[in-house]
């Protein structure tokens, strides 16, 4: 147990020393060859883009959070764009009928991250479930329009010059993608208790790591400088912490991700049951108490057989009763004796004609 207990606290940061190690020989890969650098960043963040798609489709029965669900769909598309661009970046010998088709494509596939991430929250405050086939068909849609005005319709701005640098609509589109990340930060924070505390930390720190990555990207005056460098690193810091937040927590922990708010729902119903077991309780104490009081009723009903001379009452074993007693028996009836003026007449004759004169 004591060396188990050592292997998990010395794991984190085993960890830790191989990603430094992965990111300085990453780094050196951009002085043997920026290309090379740039396919294995941005082939990270593809891979995870795809693998979260993976995990949300095969899940999508199990996820009860609108928002991993509805961005778990959308990262397909968005790592499509993402492929595309590391396939047209300058150098790569494949689209050679324009140099800056990647720059294009990057500002797409950040428009479409940013407003996927700031979109998903209206399903979040609704608490509706997307409809996965047709928010797949809508971003489908979406993606093959930006992918055609970019390749074939030609329509897309552009966003790099050769010898002058970013364009103007490059630039400002990366700070209204900023933007719009912040608006989904504010969200992400107002909705905090919507999610497991660790995938609140890794969106968040996810978040941040692009918005500076974007900022990077502003300052760059060539597809191979610093500034694209130290964008490009923050871009695979904000897909790892993705990686973290869903894919290593669907992996190694899927009670925690994809049952989550299933697990929240049974403790509602439980609580539901108690208050409705107790309400019973308190209706059969009621009733019960009902019961106790109506045998405490004594009533009389149905034909009674009774003397026609002497007026006693036979009861249900056979016994002929004074009906005094009978009453007294089967009600809550009190006798108070008195006389009727015949039976004074006829009983009494001197005090009934003193009492009429």
């Amino acid at each position: 147990m004591l060396q188990h207990d050592t292997t998990e606290r010395a794991r984190p940061e085993v960890n830790l020393t191989l990603l430094l190690l992965v990111f300085i020989g990453l780094y050196f890969t951009s002085w043997e060859n920026y290309l090379l650098f740039h396919a294995l960043a941005e082939g990270f963040s593809i891979v995870v883009g795809f693998s979260i798609f993976v995990i949300a489709w095969n899940s999508k029965k199990y996820i009860r959070n609108p928002y991993i669900l509805f961005i778990g769909i959308a990262y397909a598309f968005i790592s499509l764009l993402d492929l595309l661009h590391t396939l047209s970046y300058k150098g790569m010998p494949i689209f050679t009928d324009y140099d800056y088709y990647a720059n294009q494509l990057w500002i797409g596939a950040r428009y479409l991250e940013s407003i996927t991430l700031l979109l998903a929250f209206a399903f979040l405050r609704n608490g509706t479930s997307p409809k996965v086939n047709t928010v797949f068909a809508a971003y489908l849609l979406v993606t093959g329009l930006l992918i055609a005005s970019i390749f074939y319709w030609k329509i897309f701005p552009e966003c790099f010059v050769a010898g002058k640098g970013l364009t103007t609509f490059k630039i400002v589109s990366e700070y209204i993608i900023c933007t719009i990340l912040i608006t989904a930060i504010y969200l992400l924070v107002k909705n905090r208790e919507k999610f497991e505390p660790k995938v609140f930390k890794m969106l968040l720190w996810s978040m941040i790591c692009t918005i500076i990555s974007e900022l990077a990207f502003t300052f760059y005056i060539n597809n191979y400088g610093f500034f694209n460098l130290v964008g490009h690193y923050f871009k695979i810091f904000s897909f790892l912490f993705i990686y973290e937040a869903i894919i290593k927590t669907g992996i190694e922990k899927p009670f925690e991700l994809i049952f989550r708010d299933l697990d929240r729902v049974n403790k509602e119903l439980s609580q539901e049951i108690d208050i409705r077991i107790k309400a019973q309780r308190q209706k059969e104490k009621l009733i019960e108490s009902l019961r106790q009081a109506l045998e405490e009723i004594k009533t009389l009903k149905g034909i009674l057989p009774i003397c026609m001379h002497c007026k006693k009452i036979r009861d249900d074993k056979g016994y002929w009763n004074q009906l005094e007693r009978y009453i007294h028996e089967h009600s809550d009836a009190k006798f108070s004796h008195g006389i009727c003026p015949e039976c004074l007449a006829q009983h009494y004759p001197k005090i009934y004609r003193e009492m009429n004169k």
